[in-house]
């Protein structure tokens, strides 16, 4: 099975050109959102009264200075679009030296027009949703500092600086799932999600450590150049390590436990974090790090294996859900091991891995959007056995959750026809075994979204009576019709043309597939899966759904629920297994460590008891002492001279 080179991976060494004249200034991106961040978390009580709106002005005037250089850059020959700035030289140790600097790419303009877009509507819609919160300005300004970290960590131009807007969103991660940090459910979550991504964290760490032995440098550029003098062993160990660090921050097996419970948080955290930003982290990671996974076979294989059970196992999840935040949250789970599949099979599916990244977080950051806009109308209500019917009562959040879930569902004309429906065919291309898991997944998504939407917008009514359901506000409408028509528009965008494979081919390279199935005939196995997952759900719940989870169930519905028992494992096998280690070192640390410095101080107190009880203070006994020992010298002396 051959391919067809499209487009020519250009090296960006010998491409990477010094910033000059508006790109000179791409740094007030990031500073943008960190100033909005510094003043309402260091402001006080003083910024309450114009704070949420200065938070939303700092990353919608960093979206429209990024759309200003997107322009700027597209006038740009393609080999030129790769601009680098370095403010000064951050580290120079002997041959340790990494400098302070930002490299403005297409790849990275991508993420930065999607951070900066998708955010300031997230923004807008949370000076509705938090209209009433005591402590929106300390909110607003944990938004900010995301969104900061968040272009700091695509915009970096080395594998250290990445580190640090890796950390950072890490940091702002936490503060905002632990927003509600009364409620020890919350609380438990962002340590959760804190824990679980340090894991990942030290594999991202040790690919960078690897990356200088074997390289000597971080930078992208550097590595790039020097990627093919590194062994298959090295490529190998640094892509595995580069891999536990986007499953960490991406919640791809095994370090997903954290997801689900991280809807702890308020919804436009959902929306921002786990729909647009932090979770596709990941996708980046490997993306950037092209020039490893292409020279690694095997590094790729374990790429495409942890996307392949992430999907599956998000999507089996997303069955049993009835926490629409939760349900939200597993389909994430399963979209995001689509996009890391697509990214393990390099050249050709990295632009792949890119266009689903970007067309999901339109339709995803709407969906969430729109369970913000229910529970909101429902007294924070969360559980969709208790909607139902609300389609003729809010509208417009039943439209554009209606026009997101056709998107996902990958109907033609929606922006997932496009971006899905061709991570399908590279996978086919790959194998077939990573193709049908594609396949089965998008008839499992269309079954659990038909699910989702048909419990909480069709079906019966079963609200309780103290609910009031009613639309929600323009500043959170606004957004949520904007994001809907992304969803509509986005996939016909970046395929026209091949606009999205032209503008990325000069950092990723691209290759045409050619799946062993005709693209036609795919695309018409692909629609009839989706139909059948959508009446197989219009079947068991379009008249009725049940108020209770019935008792009943499954052994398949049961491990669902409880998350395929990711947290039982990591319980069982690193907590308790983990206990256990600690045990045994104690006990080692009692009887053997402990137990020989207190051997040794007990023959040290037995000599002194001795010795102490010579010391009686009578002159009498000294006496006796001293004669007893003269004598004792001359005896010794007269057997020395016999």
């Amino acid at each position: 099975m051959g391919y067809t080179l499209a487009f020519e991976a250009i090296s960006p060494i010998a491409n990477t050109q010094v910033a000059t004249g508006s790109f000179a200034y791409l740094w007030l991106l990031i500073a943008l959102p960190l100033i909005g961040a510094l003043v309402l978390l260091l402001g006080g009580s003083r910024t309450n009264s114009f704070g949420p709106l200065l938070a939303v002005l700092m990353p919608a005037t960093s979206f429209g200075f990024a759309v200003y250089l997107w322009l700027q850059m597209l006038g740009l020959p393609k080999e030129l679009r790769s601009q680098n700035l370095v403010l000064f030289e951050w580290i120079n140790i002997g041959s340790f030296q990494v400098p302070f600097g930002f490299q403005l790419d297409p790849l990275s303009m991508s993420f930065v027009l999607l951070i900066t877009g998708v955010g300031s509507l997230i923004h807008i819609y949370s000076l509705g949703y938090m209209d009433h919160d005591p402590g929106k300005r300390r909110f607003f300004g944990y938004l900010n500092l995301f969104v900061a970290a968040m272009l700091l960590l695509v915009l970096a131009d080395n594998y250290l600086l990445l580190y640090v807007g890796w950390e950072g969103v890490g940091l702002a991660s936490y503060l905002l799932i632990g927003y509600y940090q009364h409620k020890p459910s919350a609380a438990a979550a962002a340590k959760k999600a804190f824990v679980v991504n340090r894991v990942g964290d030290v594999g991202l760490s040790l690919a960078i450590m690897l990356m200088f032995v074997a390289f000597h440098t971080v930078t992208f550029a550097g590595i790039s150049e020097k990627a093919e003098q590194g062994s298959a062993t090295v490529l190998f160990l640094i892509g595995i390590f580069l891999l536990i660090g986007a499953a960490g921050k991406s919640a791809q097996v095994p370090l997903q436990s954290w997801l689900l419970d991280a809807m702890e948080g308020p919804t436009p955290v959902s929306a921002l974090i786990h729909a647009a930003t932090m979770v596709t982290a990941g996708v980046y990671l490997i993306v950037r790090s092209n020039s490893i996974y292409d020279l690694s076979v095997a590094a790729q294989n374990a790429v495409i294996l942890v996307g392949a059970v992430t999907l599956l196992a998000g999507a089996a999840i997303g069955m049993a859900k009835d926490d629409i935040k939760k349900a939200l949250a597993a389909s994430t789970m399963s979209q995001i091991g689509y996009m890391v599949l697509a990214a393990g099979l390099g050249p050709i599916g990295y632009v792949y891995a890119i266009m689903h990244l970007l067309t999901h977080g339109f339709f995803k950051a709407g969906m969430f959007l729109g369970a913000g806009s229910v529970m909101h109308a429902m007294n924070d209500e969360v559980d969709m056995r208790k909607y139902g019917a609300l389609r003729g009562i809010m509208m417009i959040t039943f439209g554009t959750f209606f026009v997101g879930y056709l998107a996902i569902l990958g109907v033609p004309p929606f922006a997932g026809f496009y971006s899905k429906d061709l991570i399908i065919e590279a996978a086919f291309d790959r194998s077939i075994i990573a193709g049908v898991a594609t396949l089965l997944g998008a008839g499992i998504t269309a079954f659990y979204m038909s699910r989702l939407i048909l419990m909480t917008f069709f079906s019966n009514k079963r609200w309780e009576d103290d609910a009031h359901p009613h639309e929600s506000g323009l500043t959170m409408t606004i957004p949520m019709v904007v994001l809907a028509i992304g969803s509509v528009s986005s996939g016909f965008l970046l395929t026209y043309n091949d606009a999205l494979k032209s503008w990325l081919a000069p950092v990723t390279g691209y290759q045409t597939p050619e799946p062993p199935i005709a693209i036609p005939v795919l695309i018409a196995i692909t629609l009839a899966t989706v139909l059948l997952g959508v009446l197989v759900a219009v079947k068991l719940y379009l008249k009725e759904a049940a108020r209770v989870a019935p008792t009943d169930v499954s052994i398949f519905t049961k491990a669902a629920r409880k998350d395929l028992y990711g947290d039982a494992i990591n319980e069982a096998v690193f907590m308790r297994g983990g206990q256990q280690v600690v045990n045994a070192t104690t006990a080692v640390d009692n009887s053997v460590v402990e137990g020989s410095v207190n051997f040794i101080g007990r023959i040290t107190l037995g000599l002194s008891s001795l010795v102490r009880a010579t010391q009686t203070g009578y002159t009498r006994n000294y006496a006796l002492a001293m004669l007893i020992g003269v004598a004792l010298l001359l005896l010794l002396a007269a057997i020395v001279r016999l």
